[in-house]
């Protein structure tokens, strides 16, 4: 009786069609980690990258933000004489803030700014990281964590003349007023001596607020405003990050009132918080006036 040849993926499944077994009696290396906090960006500054991105900012994303959004820009007179790096740090409200403020960045920043994102949100699947790698030069910061490697990494990339976007709060606003600024923007201005750009956005909650998906997305009139840079030299961090947060909250109010108002209320240190009013969740709401008249007095630009 002849014997017939079988592959041994048609029989009993063994290497190579399968893994190779791990020795039970080895000690099993850690598994490498390449999502998160991990997850390398260098590949996304490199110069075909930085092509690719050129073209998706200039012929993709800013038409889009133009037809959604109809940003209103102020305050580019602030930085006109700007140049080198600068770290621009704004409020956060919605996933819309980014492209927003990238497509309304002077010309020279425009295709040399980095932005700071949440490892654990925009790295945290393979394809999103290659996405927002590419598209917006993201890189990964631990939100939990000191993460040296992010903090390294940033004073790197500002030390070579990148230009970085964060959001001092660490995360959108769960209801439309900000959260107290953290000291990472004014902790990297000092430790490379470069400037901050306070920039206030108003209007993306209206547009895609947290907790909506592209259904909820509506148009809506957007103002983003520049403020005039920082000098970090003779300030400590608590103290650079507290003067962040009062000159956003000071354009917050130049876009809610005006900016003659704003300043005198600057200048008598009456400007309304970005924190809101202290009480229930009501009263914040209604203070706060999304989806009705807003009233007069002192107000804050969702």
């Amino acid at each position: 009786m002849s014997v017939r040849w079988r592959p041994a993926f048609l029989g009993r499944r063994a290497f190579p069609w399968v893994g190779p077994t791990w020795p039970g009696t080895v000690p099993r290396p850690p598994a490498t980690r390449n999502l998160g906090a991990e997850y390398d960006t260098k590949w996304a500054r490199s110069p075909a990258a930085r092509l690719g991105r050129a073209v998706i900012l200039d012929n993709v994303i800013r038409p889009a933000v133009k037809v959604l959004a109809d940003p209103q820009v102020g305050g580019l007179d602030r930085i006109e004489g700007l140049e080198g790096a600068v770290i621009f740090a704004s409020n956060h409200a919605s996933h819309l803030d980014t492209p927003l403020l990238l497509a309304n960045l002077p010309e020279r920043y425009r295709h040399k700014t980095v932005v700071a994102a949440a490892a654990d949100y925009f790295f945290d699947k393979t394809f999103k990281a290659h996405i927002n790698a590419l598209s917006i030069a993201a890189f990964p910061v631990d939100r939990t964590t000191v993460s040296r490697r992010s903090l390294e990494l940033a004073t790197a990339l500002l030390e070579d003349g990148w230009s970085l976007v964060i959001y001092p709060e660490g995360g959108r606003t769960p209801d439309g007023w900000a959260r107290e600024f953290r000291g990472g923007a004014a902790f990297l201005a000092r430790r490379v001596n470069v400037p901050v750009v306070p920039v206030h956005l108003e209007g993306t909650r209206r547009i895609l607020r947290k907790g909506r998906g592209l259904a909820g997305v509506r148009r809506s009139t957007t103002h983003v405003t520049f403020g005039r840079p920082i000098d970090p030299a003779g300030m400590e961090t608590k103290e650079l990050s507290a003067r962040i947060e009062r000159d956003v909250a000071i354009l917050a109010d130049e876009v809610g009132t005006d900016w003659w108002t704003a300043r005198r209320r600057a200048a008598g240190g009456t400007t309304p918080p970005l924190s809101g009013p202290e009480g229930g969740a009501w009263r914040r709401a209604w203070t706060l006036g999304e989806g009705r008249r807003r009233p007069s007095g002192v107000r804050w630009p969702a």
